[in-house]
């Protein structure tokens, strides 16, 4: 199903999704590059009318998932 991405971060970010998912369960995300994770739904953000925001997080910390987004995040290093 379609979804739109928000708060992207390393280890997941947001999701808005047009139906209820359950907290603590798995999901499949894929990007628009085609990149396939699998992500946990850890809280309910919002709901409003039709549109529910989810927070996700990757299971696997790999390189797949580390490139998930498409984008370069900065090192926790000092």
């Amino acid at each position: 199903m379609p979804a739109r991405a928000s708060n992207l971060n390393k280890h997941g970010g947001a999701v808005q999704v047009s139906r209820d998912l359950v907290v603590g369960s798995v999901i499949l995300v894929r990007s628009k590059r085609g990149v396939q994770v699998s992500a946990r739904i850890v809280a309910q953000l919002r709901a409003s009318g039709r549109v529910s925001t989810y927070g996700i997080e990757f299971i696997e910390q790999d390189d797949k998932a580390n490139n998930f987004w498409g984008i370069s995040f900065p090192s926790n290093a000092n």
